[in-house]
């Protein structure tokens, strides 16, 4: 499940920095009850970019320090990426993919049988850079031995960025990375980050 700016970015963080666990949920009404059964969990998420009122965390992934996530639940509720989550729940398992993730995410996926590459997207609309990076995601599994099914794999990889230089122009010229840098400097830094090609080498489930 992809959601580059910024679900799947800060997840893979947090959970890297010792989260507990990641519960989607579709608004922040459902998080404040959620969080009646779930006590120690954070409630983290966005709307329009900016921290929920009367949330712990936002959408950052500067927001996620060890010191403030570890062996904390987080209930997460974001514009686009807690949706695909919870449309993708049927699925026999979740992986956070990202373009700071993607060669770990590359890892997990060997000798799986079937592989179906969800991009949240934008307001249920396209956004490039997600599909740019499930189309980068295909290319390498396809260089791993992997056959694509479907126009949709096939589009995505004809949007995948060459390297890492690509990557970032894609991501800082893209209408959400420009939106996003449009909020501020903090904003600007989140998207530069969202940008790193292959920076951690964790890929998790959630």
């Amino acid at each position: 499940m992809v959601d580059v700016l910024r679900a799947t970015t800060t997840l893979t963080v947090a959970l890297g920095h010792g989260a507990s666990a990641v519960h989607p949920v579709a608004t922040p009404e459902d998080a404040f009850r959620k969080r009646a059964l779930l006590p120690r969990a954070l409630l983290c998420g966005e709307r329009e970019g900016r921290r929920i009122e009367g949330f712990d965390l936002g959408n950052s992934p500067f927001e996620y320090p060890v010191t403030a996530v570890s062996g904390r639940p987080l209930i997460f509720a974001s514009t686009n990426g807690s949706l695909a989550m919870l449309a993708s729940s049927s699925a026999r398992r979740i992986l956070l993919a990202a373009f700071v993730n993607l060669h770990a995410v590359v890892e997990r996926l060997a000798g799986e049988p079937r592989v179906v590459i969800v991009c949240a997207g934008k307001l249920g609309g396209f956004a490039l850079e997600d599909a740019a990076c499930a189309g980068l995601l295909v290319e390498r599994l396809v260089a791993q031995g992997a056959r694509t099914q479907g126009e949709g794999a096939d589009l995505a990889r004809k949007l995948a960025p060459a390297d890492a230089a690509e990557v970032r122009a894609l991501v800082q010229g893209a209408s959400h990375g420009r939106y996003l840098r449009a909020l501020g400097p903090e904003f600007a830094r989140d998207v530069d980050f969202c940008a790193d090609l292959d920076a951690l080498d964790e890929a998790y489930e959630i």
